[in-house]
């Protein structure tokens, strides 16, 4: 006899066998039935529980792109200088793909390469853009350095852009550490963003 388990829990258990699921098979390869059978229990009640297939797969991108969103969140540090909060927003956000990469799969590429799905992508993206750009116009507020608002959205759209693909190669190399890959990232993105705040650009 099936368990009871409060509904939660239950749901839960249903967006991560539908995570593995749609990671491995893609999302028009993946059924009904294949995401029942890895939650341990009937379609109808994945049905009842989550509606169709579709809505499943938008519940399992919202599910991850706010688990993202909450890591990211809660590692950056208001009071830590630039370089420390784009560093422990960078080992969270790759703490969090190291950890979940089934759901950095799903996120990243299966929601990319469906067109009624991408505007979750958008949303869960502008919400970081946005993060990212305000905390190099802090920045450059901080070291007086001038710059066009254009120039902080423009430049996020690059960190998140870079950021993004190197998570994309870190979901497929488990045996890379998290850590170091957001080093990686450091190294690539600080040194320029660095000399910007230092007043240093460079001209054609």
């Amino acid at each position: 006899m099936l368990k009871r388990l409060p509904r939660v829990v239950r749901e839960q258990q249903m967006l991560d066998a539908a995570v593995k699921v749609f990671a491995d098979r893609g999302f028009h390869a993946a059924s009904m039935d294949e995401i029942a059978e890895a939650a341990g229990i009937s379609k109808p009640m994945v049905y009842a529980y989550l509606g169709t297939k579709d809505e499943l797969f938008i519940a399992c991108l919202q599910r991850e792109a706010t688990r993202l969103m909450e890591t990211v969140a809660a590692g950056v540090l208001p009071a830590a200088g630039p370089d420390e909060q784009l560093w422990n927003g960078l080992r969270s956000f790759f703490t969090f793909v190291g950890a979940h990469r089934d759901g950095w799969r799903v996120l990243y590429r299966q929601a990319r390469s469906e067109p009624h799905f991408a505007g979750e992508l958008a949303g869960m993206r502008a919400r970081i853009v946005e993060v990212v750009a305000g905390l190099l116009e802090s920045a450059c507020v901080a070291a007086a350095v001038p710059a066009r608002p254009g120039d902080f959205v423009a430049m996020a759209y690059a960190y998140v852009g870079a950021a993004e693909s190197l998570a994309d190669w870190l979901a497929d190399h488990e045996e890379e550490d998290p850590e170091h890959t957001a080093t990686r990232m450091m190294n690539f993105v600080w040194v320029g963003a660095e000399s910007l705040l230092q007043g240093r650009v460079w001209r054609a």
